[in-house]
């Protein structure tokens, strides 16, 4: 080092380094700050605000699995408020047709009763699939977007679950999805463009305790989908993991327990902390409109927290130390964890 060079350092060097660590600190805080003011990850944050709208959507098809309630019905009229064009699927035709009727009134107008198509299927019947997706076909003659949300949530003992619990989740959560999706990306490799997303869970970003298998279908979704956005990023198809935590739906009542054929079958309490439907809806809806990779969506102090599972695993280990499972779970459901109506106590 010449010595105009160690001088020009010795003079101005420390500086600029404090003057970079300032910087860190400052970025870092405010995100930190953010963090606790937002509902969704950053990234959808600012698109909510400066992003593209749903109404860039408009006159698209979009096909929604498990449209007939909860997060699926909410996108559906989210996306209908600016003229997108429905595939509405589920196993209840009389909830979709009342899905359908506030969809077109959401619309005001801008949809017709042609641009919403009805059709009740099981997607656990994979042979169904295909048929399925031609009469979308045959009544549009595309579709631009395919939005696998069908399936369902699981609170449950680990080691008390039975293996054909397992498999039904799997064959709901994960087989279904994956299935459908090569029938879509099909028919996009064939028009050249297409967008496939699915309404994961945080719980596929970190594990979620009480929730083995559903926590495990989630995962799986994030790897399938994951290597899927790799193989086609230069072929025109996006792919966008939709991940909310907790929700103001029907889904906890519905849940899978430990055994076969049984519901969990206690509400959600819209006193519960949770994220409005309508709220995941439209963020889902954003997400969308801006071909987003992977969003995140949960109110306080999801984010943080989530943040701090994928960026910090040492720090998260820690807190979850501290934290220990049935408190998290509260963090998550707002309650304490309940089985056989209190008969099997943790």
């Amino acid at each position: 080092m010449s010595s105009t060079v160690q001088k020009y350092f010795e003079k101005y060097g420390m500086a600029v380094l404090e003057t970079i660590g300032a910087g860190v600190l400052t970025y870092g805080l405010f995100y930190l700050m953010a963090l606790c003011f937002v509902d969704c990850d950053l990234e959808l944050a600012f698109y909510s605000i400066f992003g593209k709208s749903p109404r860039k959507l408009k006159g698209k098809v979009v096909f929604i699995t498990g449209a007939s309630s909860g997060i699926g019905e909410h996108t559906a009229k989210a996306l209908a408020k600016h003229g997108v064009r429905l595939v509405l699927t589920a196993r209840r035709q009389s909830e979709l047709e009342r899905v359908k009727i506030e969809c077109l009134h959401l619309s005001k107008n801008q949809l017709s009763d042609k641009d919403i198509l009805v059709i009740p299927f099981d997607i656990t019947d994979l042979s169904a699939h295909k048929r399925v997706f031609q009469q979308a076909l045959n009544h549009f003659g595309t579709v631009h977007v395919l939005v696998n949300n069908a399936g369902r949530s699981q609170r449950a003992l680990f080691e008390y679950i039975d293996m054909s619990v397992d498999k039904q989740m799997f064959d709901l959560n994960v087989f279904a999805v994956v299935n459908l999706t090569r029938i879509a990306i099909n028919h996009f490799n064939e028009k050249g463009s297409g967008h496939v997303a699915v309404v994961s869970s945080l719980a596929g970003v970190f594990g979620a305790p009480y929730s083995a298998t559903y926590t495990a279908t989630k995962h799986a979704i994030h790897g399938y989908f994951d290597a899927l956005r790799i193989e086609k990023m230069d072929k025109n198809i996006a792919v966008t993991l939709l991940c909310p935590g907790p929700t103001l739906t029907n889904f906890l009542q519905e849940s899978f327990t430990e055994r076969d054929g049984q519901k969990y079958g206690i509400p959600a309490d819209r006193k519960d902390r949770r994220m409005t439907g309508e709220r995941c809806g439209q963020l889902c809806a954003i997400a969308l409109a801006n071909r987003t990779q992977e969003s995140w969506m949960g109110l306080f102090p999801m984010m943080p927290f989530v943040y701090t599972a994928v960026y910090f695993p040492t720090i998260s280990k820690m807190a979850l130390g501290l934290l220990g499972p049935r408190r998290l779970f509260k963090m998550r459901d707002s309650k304490d964890i309940q089985f056989d109506q209190g008969k099997r106590k943790l």
